[in-house]
């Protein structure tokens, strides 16, 4: 409850009477007694007008991208009917900063904002507050605490930028169907074939006239279009990127490829170090799993691969990293059968003789300078070697 300041007139009082008891001096117990007193009507004072307080806070957006700026508004009522004087407010954003208000008089359930503003980065996940007020007397010799305010949550994406185009590769138009049977995890709008019904089903997918000819339930098994499905992986090994910001370039670029399908109706997903890919659809948690990235040097991306296969997929294949090595080539390879079409986008300033191998499999590649930018190395190679398109 003494702030610094009291316990240093505290201790000060009490040295002085130790020494009026040492040498006798009455002045010097006059003094002591008159810190130590001091101390504890300032102590009193503040117990008098303990502070209860209702504290909000409304955020200008949970969700910025990097580099933004967002404000945060705190909001005070006094639920005591004496008003309170002497409020200091502090309020943290975790590792971006703090504000510190000074409220001279709040009346008796009177309410009072303080708005400040924040510029977000890096990217990432932060605990705004809790928000503490603390009351003191006139001479700062004593606060109080009142109970701390609420903890909200901002995330930091990554930043995006604006895309437009779709690649057409040698050979592989997107407007041509799979191979094969290719269905959707999700749910599509093309009637592909027929399977036995299994527990789970929906059922409202039963293809009633050929279950009363076959006396079989039977499922309508459906397929995306070929054109609009993506996966979108994000290569997380340390070792491929020439310096951290290198690793924030890819990231960037992951989420800049992320926003651009999303927006244009991709049935698309994404790969960012986890044991299994997520549905970007559910745009908020791709961006905060890219929010929170960090490069993994554990990470075996040949098995990721094979693990992807194994589950099946179809579309394009958009492959983000730094240095191009032989792993990545061996993980186009693994998928090339099941995404038709891939992108290689690096975020380097070298060349990597790997990408040599993958212009032979007919990869379209883009390649910027870790200070560059995505979004003019991307229009460049799309008006050099892909056509305009929309998902279907």
């Amino acid at each position: 409850m003494p702030t610094l300041r009291g316990w240093v007139l505290s201790g000060a009082g009490l040295a002085l009477i130790i020494l009026w008891w040492v040498f006798g001096d009455p002045e010097l117990l006059l003094t002591g007694i008159f810190f130590v007193v001091a101390e504890l009507a300032a102590i009193g004072y503040v117990l008098r007008h303990d502070p209860q307080l209702d504290m909000g806070r409304r955020l200008g957006s949970t969700t910025v991208h990097n580099g933004d700026t967002t404000t945060v508004t705190l909001v005070l009522r006094n639920r005591r009917r004496r008003p309170l004087r002497h409020l200091s407010i502090h309020d943290e954003v975790e590792s971006l900063g703090m504000a510190v208000f000074e409220i001279a008089k709040l009346m008796g359930d009177e309410t009072a904002s303080a708005t400040y503003r924040v510029t977000c980065r890096p990217r990432g996940v932060y605990r705004v507050g809790p928000a503490r007020a603390t009351t003191s007397d006139p001479l700062r010799l004593a606060e109080l605490s009142a109970p701390d305010g609420p903890i909200d949550r901002l995330v930091v994406y990554p930043t995006v930028e604006e895309l437009t185009g779709f690649p057409v590769i040698r050979g592989r138009d997107p407007a041509i169907s799979a191979s094969r049977p290719e269905h959707s995890q999700r749910g599509g709008e093309d009637f592909y074939t027929l399977r036995e019904y299994q527990r789970g089903d929906d059922m409202r997918r039963i293809h009633w006239p050929y279950t009363a000819k076959t006396d079989e339930l039977m499922i309508r098994q459906l397929e995306t279009p070929w054109q609009s499905r993506a996966l979108v992986l994000l290569d997380v090994r340390p070792s491929v990127y020439e310096s951290a910001d290198a690793f924030e370039m890819a990231v960037s670029g992951a989420a800049s490829v992320v926003t651009h399908l999303v927006k244009s109706g991709f049935d698309a997903d994404l790969w960012a170090g986890d044991p299994e890919p997520i549905d970007a659809s559910r745009y908020s948690a791709a961006m905060e799993r890219l929010a929170l990235v960090e490069p993994n040097d554990e990470i075996d991306i040949e098995a990721v691969a094979g693990r992807i296969r194994q589950k099946g997929g179809g579309g394009a294949l958009v492959l983000v990293t730094g240095v191009a090595d032989r792993s990545l080539l061996t993980v186009q390879q693994l998928l090339s059968n099941h995404y038709r079409a891939t992108l290689l986008m690096g975020a380097s300033s070298t060349t990597s003789q790997t990408l040599v191998g993958f212009h032979r499999l007919g990869v379209a590649t883009v390649t910027v300078d870790p200070t560059g930018e995505w979004a003019s190395a991307w229009l460049s190679a799309t008006r050099s070697s892909w056509t305009a398109v929309s998902a279907s």
